[in-house]
């Protein structure tokens, strides 16, 4: 039996990155998986890949994560093709830099809309979804959070929401009764496809953390942030709600 054996999950940004690894992830530990992105190219790509071995446990759905239509859309489809959401993982998002100075507001808009707005909607439609069984919601949040980084003021803004959010709503099930539990995940930076395009040129052995040849490196490898996902998802972490869990290998404290 898998960790999260039968459950339904739902992924957002599933098709690349940490997504995609959490996704892999959830299926070989016996979950039904759906995954959701607004780049249907690769989310179809991801799935005809996965079929083979998964059939009917996994399917896509097309998502704009800042779009109240689409959630109810994509929450519909997960229901119809694969039964009651048991699990959500909020983890669309982007990275846009700029300080106070050199940020737009267009840029600060956009940053709230897909990375502050999704989590709103997330958790508003599935505490609704989960309110009779029960669940994990999980939102991806960042170190920026909480940790002063003067050249991305925007996504700092939109990942602080995450967090409030987060402990609101799971303060809001405990109190009204629903066994639904809430956390935000706070990585450091994550080796993906968006950390490399702020980073060109930049080989990865400057920027992963090892503790021995480069112990001020920044990120950890994006399967290791979906161990974290999947224990916060799964019935391992039940006394766990409202907790900002910080993934971000002693980050404190490093004067970056």
């Amino acid at each position: 039996m898998g960790q999260v054996q039968d459950k339904v999950a739902l992924v957002t940004g599933g098709a690349s990155g940490v997504g995609r690894e959490a996704v892999l992830l959830l299926l070989r530990e016996g979950a039904r998986v759906a995954i959701s992105d607004i780049n249907a190219e690769a989310g179809a790509a991801l799935l005809a890949e996965l079929q083979a071995e998964h059939a009917a446990r996994v399917i896509f759905v097309r998502h704009d994560v800042a779009s109240e239509a689409d959630w109810h859309t994509t929450l519909a489809a997960v229901q119809q093709q694969l039964g009651p959401l048991d699990i959500l993982i909020n983890n669309a998002g982007i990275l846009i830099a700029g300080s106070i100075e050199s940020a737009t507001l267009a840029q600060f808009r956009q940053l709230m809309q897909v990375n502050a707005d999704s989590c709103f909607l997330g958790c508003q439609l599935g505490v609704a979804a989960m309110r009779e069984r029960g669940g994990s919601i999980v939102n991806m949040a960042s170190v920026s959070s909480w940790m002063p980084i003067e050249g991305y003021a925007g996504y700092s803004a939109s990942k602080a929401a995450v967090a409030a959010l987060s402990r609101a709503t799971a303060l809001y099930c405990r109190k009204n009764g629903l066994a639904v539990r809430v956390n935000s995940l706070h990585p450091d930076g994550i080796y993906t496809p968006m950390m490399q395009a702020s980073a060109p040129g930049v080989p990865a052995k400057y920027l992963l953390f090892d503790p021995k040849t480069n112990p001020k490196g920044r990120a950890c490898m994006p399967e290791q942030i979906a161990q974290v996902l999947l224990f916060l998802a799964s019935d391992a972490s039940q006394a766990i709600s409202g907790a900002e869990i910080r993934a971000d290998s002693a980050i404190l404290g490093m004067g970056l």
